[in-house]
């Protein structure tokens, strides 16, 4: 095998998620089960027969790019924000989206397989940790006999804690937020979204949503909502609102996607 030639992989959907920022995005998929997410097929790849069988499977497996990490030089060590952002790991002992190639992987739950949409087939998936408008590569079955193994070793990931924050979100704010995004928001701000390098009492974050901006405070254990906000651009180009890109494909300008 000539392994001095390269390959060039094309993307064959996008995912729409209500993340139109990188800050929050729960740190893995399936932390946040309430979180809902659309895949959208490039139109070479719509064809109903490619998704004879699928609706069979509970969870898949989504391969896809951090596209907005893309460096032309990679580093052999990164510093996971989990560990503080000081503590040095091997690349390939983390899941930077600083890697040689990009690449990243995400179980997530089937919810829906809608073979027949104005944008062809769409899949509606659960416990999506992707930034809206991520390129997909392939999508694969979970098969639980074979990728399942509770018993494997977590190694330094199993060392911070997940999920841990009480969070204090007055009704008339939560009130504010569709009834549909609710419970997700709440997992999301449990989950604490700030790096593991801030910790600072006073200070606001501002965490973007399906639409809207949510405001925080962190003290302690303790997460306190001060603000809800609609987002100057409502979810991102490709919210899970009504809102739609005025270009149905965010892939331009990617390596193998649309020029």
């Amino acid at each position: 095998m000539d392994m001095s030639s390269e390959q060039v992989l094309r993307p064959i959907a996008w995912i729409r998620s209500g993340f139109p920022q990188k800050f929050g995005i729960p740190r893995q998929s399936g932390l946040v089960e309430a979180l809902r997410g659309e895949v959208v097929f490039l139109p070479e790849y719509r064809d109903p027969e490619a998704f004879r069988g699928l609706e069979e499977f509970s969870h898949l497996w989504l391969i896809w790019q951090f596209s907005q990490a893309r460096r032309e030089k990679w580093s052999p060590t990164v510093r996971p924000p989990r560990l503080g952002g000081n503590v040095r790991k091997g690349v390939f002992a983390t899941r930077s989206p600083f890697r040689p190639n990009s690449l990243g992987l995400s179980s997530v739950q089937l919810l829906e397989v809608r073979l027949h949409t104005p944008e062809g087939p769409v899949l509606v998936v659960g416990g999506a940790d992707l930034l809206d408008g991520t390129p997909i590569y392939d999508v694969k079955p979970y098969l639980p006999y074979t990728d399942s193994h509770p018993e494997a070793a977590g190694g330094f990931a199993l060392q911070e804690k997940e999920g841990s924050l009480l969070v204090d979100f007055p009704q008339d704010l939560l009130e504010r937020l569709p009834p549909e995004h609710r419970e997700a928001a709440l997992a999301l701000l449990a989950q604490d979204p700030r790096p593991g390098y801030q910790d600072s009492p006073e200070r606001v974050y501002g965490l973007a949503f399906a639409g809207w901006e949510l405001g925080f405070r962190v003290a302690g254990e303790h997460l306190t909502v001060v603000r809800v906000d609609r987002s100057p651009e409502p979810g991102g180009p490709g919210s899970l609102k009504n809102e739609r890109r005025s270009d149905p494909c965010p892939l331009r300008g990617l390596p193998g996607g649309k020029p």
